[in-house]
């Protein structure tokens, strides 16, 4: 307990770490709720006195307060515990943050906080605000260092921790019923290869095909939906490129973890007050092709970067990576079309096709099954463009579903439906010939 304002409180035999995690063993739970809030209102409504410190402000509250309760010491402590998280750090959130079980937090109301465990959305019921404002409190102070405010002119923000995971909020005018508090959790159980083949992510086969495809230089899309794993695999296919590459990172809000020492982080800025200063992901991609780079990694296409990231690949900007949001390989391509389109090009659509397919060569889509786990469900390399001037995709390999078992997990398998795709020709320039390994199964 971290007790830069609260007093040391001492419990025998239980350890402090026990007494963070050790909720459920407290009797009484809406009575702590209750002196919990009370406590906190209190702290809120009363000044310090003027010879008083913060710390005897704040203990002579939570003694006051709690004063001819019979509670026992586990309690007690339980109490210092939760206002030193008010304090300290980010209220009720602070044990949901620690607990690496859980992917993704969502609180829409004071009473209403869920949590995602392996796929599966739960509500949370040990979990609450006092109110709305409560909420707002929070929010505030988790965007706050980070250069970043919200309120009734700015009542939306996008950003992350220090830790990687990645914080969206929005208030009042925009959401009608009361602040709302999205965190998607960086995942530190996930960051090698292995930990995806232990999941079942993907196989050894399309494991190396991967690493090979990264060492060879080869522009990929990783592809999916919301929440289907496209930057723990963007993350995790970045652990291959070499050591001695000059890598730059462009993020909305980065959550990017790159173990490579020689990357350049940048992350765009919305305006100020203002309405000015604002710096877009299409400046920064602009802006990275002066900055001598080996690889450029685009965390997540989402507009007018896309043609000038699509120029940077066809101008001897080998390698380079980004995610977009799209339920397929076809809807990747048709997306990223329409992205150009709409950044004011006045390119022809012919045009637009037969640059994509000259910039790009691997496209990977990933999906959270209806079990909740998350796989590699196909990878494409693209091969030319057909007689009706449409991009033609070859399915490289696939995940095929065969069924359920009983308590609903997916059963499938993996399928490599072409053994000598054209990019192997690529890749056995830079010294990877893949070839071998096909001709003996």
């Amino acid at each position: 307990m971290n007790n830069s304002l609260l007093k040391e409180f001492n419990i025998e035999d239980v350890k402090e770490t026990k007494i963070i995690n050790d909720y459920d063993i407290i009797k009484d739970k809406e009575l702590l709720d209750e002196l919990r809030k009370k406590i906190i209102e209190n702290i809120i409504d009363n000044k310090k006195g003027p010879n008083e410190t913060q710390e005897d402000f704040i203990n002579n509250i939570i003694d006051k307060t709690i004063e001819g309760r019979d509670l026992t010491n586990l309690e007690r402590s339980h109490i210092y515990n939760m206002i030193d998280n008010e304090i300290n750090g980010y209220g009720p959130l602070n044990e949901l943050l620690n607990d690496d079980n859980i992917s993704e937090i969502m609180v829409n109301s004071p009473n209403e906080v869920y949590v995602e465990i392996d796929g599966k959305i739960i509500r949370d019921e040990t979990v609450s605000f006092i109110n709305d404002e409560h909420i707002l409190r929070i929010i505030t102070r988790m965007v706050g260092p980070l250069g970043k405010t919200i309120d009734s002119s700015n009542p939306m923000v996008d950003s992350r921790l220090s830790d990687g995971s990645r914080i969206n909020a929005i208030i009042p005018p925009l959401s009608i019923n009361g602040p709302v508090l999205t965190i998607r959790k960086f995942k530190r159980n996930l960051s090698s290869i292995d930990d995806l083949l232990r999941n079942g992510t993907l196989t050894r086969d399309m494991a190396e095909f991967l690493e090979s495809s990264i060492k060879s230089k080869l522009n990929i899309i990783v592809c999916g939906g919301t929440g289907s794993g496209k930057t723990t695999i963007l993350n995790i296919l970045s652990s291959f490129i070499g050591e001695d590459e000059r890598i730059i990172t462009i993020e909305d809000a980065a959550e990017l973890k790159l173990s490579q020492k020689h990357v350049i982080p940048l992350e765009t800025r919305g305006s100020n007050y203002k309405s000015d200063g604002e710096v877009t992901m299409r400046d920064l991609v602009r802006n990275s092709l002066r900055m001598r780079p080996d690889r450029i990694i685009v965390g997540e296409v989402r507009g007018s970067e896309a043609f000038d990231m699509l120029q940077a690949m066809n101008t001897g900007h080998e390698g380079s990576l980004t995610t977009l949001h799209a339920n397929g390989a076809i809807d990747a391509l048709n997306r990223l079309e329409t992205m150009v389109l709409m950044g004011s090009m006045e390119i022809p659509v012919p045009a637009i096709r037969d640059y994509i397919k000259n910039a790009l060569d691997i496209v990977i889509v990933c999906e959270r099954l209806t079990d909740g786990r998350r796989k590699i469900t196909s990878i494409n390399e693209i091969t030319g463009i057909d007689n009706n001037g449409e991009i033609k995709l070859s399915e490289i390999y696939k995940f095929k579903q065969t069924g359920l078992t009983k308590n609903n997990e997916v059963i499938g398998e993996f399928m490599m439906l072409n053994k000598n795709p054209k990019v192997y020709e690529k890749m056995k320039n830079r010294g990877y010939d893949l070839t071998k390994n096909n001709k003996k199964k």
